[in-house]
């Protein structure tokens, strides 16, 4: 059976992917069962139209090129969807999926495009050549430069497609936002505190300068070390798992009145992942307003 894709749930999207192509000719049979019997007209031109669309080398080729993307980052999206996120394997994830995407662009594209004609060859789809001009839809392309089908995939979807990825983990993972999250690791309680580090947590606070003046961030390192001393001698901070976690303990034991600076890093480390569901609820709204009707509608007027 395959997999309905979750709203947001990236990987979702790349088990339906794998399992689109592994039971594609079981796709194919049913469609065409659904031409030859199915209830109306209507319900056969779709069906009609969709087996038209998956059996062409484009769709062929955008499937492949969409599994090899998603099967680098599905790791990473995997760890930064859980609850308990580790953050130190998060980054690392990060940096893997950087240079694996790089790596794909450079000496990735005959691989793939051998991987798609096997494909092309196993379900009967024809299969393009590459030296021929490129046509859009049966036509060639209106006031534009002729270019040729290698170009086209090679160049304005293989490389495109890579380059916003690579841009996109970039633009969300800076050099400063990535340390900033490795620091915020230092916070974590979990196995008896082992990843405390005082000058991480400096780092952090150094990232906040209204929160932190100069004279706070004094104080605050003389509280991070009777910090660590108190809360490693309390049976009541044994077993907690994550920072969530501390801070509620914190507030139970009243010691976010004794270590009022510590506590407000991690309360700015616990602001910090509210943009990723915040998101995620945009997508989720926008699955109610782009109901099948209005997909059919033109992207400008969605969104305008």
């Amino acid at each position: 059976m395959i997999k309905r894709p979750g709203n947001t749930r990236w990987g979702s999207h790349y088990i339906t992917l794998v399992r689109c192509i592994s039971m594609f000719s079981s796709i194919c049979e049913v469609l065409g069962i659904i031409i030859d019997d199915g209830s109306n007209s209507e319900q056969k031109y779709e069906a009609k139209v969709l087996m038209n669309s998956i059996q062409s080398f484009d769709f062929v080729f955008h499937v492949h090129l969409m599994k090899t993307i998603l099967r680098i980052t599905n790791d990473l999206s995997q760890v930064l969807r859980r609850k308990d996120q580790d953050i130190v394997n998060a980054m690392n994830l990060v940096k893997i999926c950087k240079v694996r995407l790089q790596s794909v662009r450079e000496s990735g594209w005959q691989s793939l495009l051998d991987e798609v004609s096997s494909f092309c060859n196993k379900h009967g789809t024809l299969m393009l050549k590459m030296d021929d001009a490129f046509l859009i839809r049966g036509r060639q392309r209106r006031n534009s430069q002729e270019v040729t089908n290698i170009y086209h995939y090679r160049v304005e979807i293989f490389y495109a497609i890579i380059d916003m990825q690579l841009q996109e983990l970039n633009n969300r993972f800076t050099e400063k936002s990535t340390e900033l999250l490795l620091c915020v690791a230092c916070l974590n309680p979990s196995n008896s505190f082992t990843a405390f580090d005082r000058q991480k947590l400096i780092c952090i606070a150094q990232f906040y300068p209204r929160d932190f003046s100069t004279t706070k961030l004094l104080i605050l390192e003389d509280q991070l070390q009777n910090y660590i001393i108190d809360v490693c001698s309390d049976n009541m901070f044994i077993g907690l798992t994550g920072i969530g976690d501390l801070s509620q303990k914190m507030v139970i034991t009243a010691k976010d009145k004794v270590y009022p600076l510590v506590y407000r890093l991690l309360t700015l480390a616990l602001i910090l992942p509210v943009t990723t569901p915040t998101v995620e609820r945009t997508f989720s709204a926008m699955s109610i307003i782009k109901t099948q009707l209005r997909n059919r509608m033109e992207d400008q007027w969605m969104n305008d």
